[in-house]
């Protein structure tokens, strides 16, 4: 999808006035929110923060990393790195909307000085000579058909031995896709991979697999028919559009169509070599 097409899907003008109403009407006091207070409605993926939290350990992030959050939405995930492992994140996203909302929430919780928000494009990121110690890209991927160029560029933005850290929609074994999904209505502008062919993909742009994880049963949020409140992100941004996604998402996750990964994947010192070869 180009920047105009993401931003006609994704944009919506007030996003951040939309949910702090939102959370108002839920009896939220809006001038002293929490992270904790404020997560559903700003993790814009499945599994919510819980799911944030588990691939951050994965990844065992620590104090004074820096991190890249590709395709950071709202900031969600940004602002639980930056508030519960210390990091220091910049996050790009196409969508402008995003951006502004997210850096109105940041701004809000006092996170200015840990997080910063640019709009930016994931295949051709311009974020400086100074290379991150993290990659982070959290249910970003899906809209995007040139997964080689994708995972090239995380490769150049990051230090030698630093982390990919990926949470991921991918083909499951029964296709095709039920749509409408939450990234697209129609399989002209979705683009899965299986994760066998993905991690191929992956590796062969510089990577070393350290963690992959199939959590598909624990990744259960609004857009899966989990609980979730009515101030959660994806009620506010996609309406009445949700209750289809929803059941649509039922039959993928049911019927083995779409599976959820996590991974934590190290920057090889020289990424341009081929990855080294593993039994099996």
């Amino acid at each position: 999808m180009d920047a105009r097409a993401t931003n006609a899907y994704w944009g919506r003008d007030g996003l951040d006035r939309t949910i702090l109403d939102a959370l108002r009407a839920a009896g939220r006091n809006v001038d002293a929110l929490t992270v904790d207070e404020l997560a559903p409605a700003d993790h814009f993926h499945s599994g919510g923060k819980s799911a944030t939290l588990r691939l951050a350990r994965l990844a065992a992030l620590r104090p004074g990393f820096s991190v890249l959050d590709v395709g950071g939405g709202l900031g969600g995930p940004a602002r639980t790195l930056a508030t519960e492992f210390g990091c220091r994140v910049t996050v790009v996203d196409l969508t402008e909307s995003y951006v502004r909302a997210g850096a109105a929430l940041t701004a809000r919780l006092g996170l200015g000085d840990r997080v910063t928000h640019r709009v930016g494009d994931a295949l051709a990121l311009d974020v400086g000579a100074d290379p991150f110690d993290v990659v982070w890209s959290q249910n970003s991927g899906m809209n995007i058909p040139e997964k080689e160029r994708l995972y090239a560029g995380f490769a150049r933005v990051l230090r030698p031995g630093g982390l990919l850290a990926l949470q991921e929609p991918m083909a499951g074994p029964v296709q095709p896709v039920v749509f409408p999904v939450m990234w697209a209505r129609d399989a002209g502008s979705s683009f899965l991979r299986a994760p066998g062919e993905m991690r191929r993909v992956i590796e062969a742009a510089g990577f070393t697999v350290r963690a992959w994880d199939d959590v598909t049963a624990e990744a259960v949020g609004p857009s899966t028919g989990g609980d979730g409140p009515a101030y959660s992100v994806q009620r506010i941004v996609m309406g009445p559009a949700l209750d289809a996604i929803v059941q649509a998402g039922r039959r993928n996750r049911a019927e083995e169509r779409i599976v959820m990964i996590q991974a934590v994947l190290e920057r090889r010192a020289d990424a341009s070599a081929p990855p080294p070869r593993t039994s099996g």
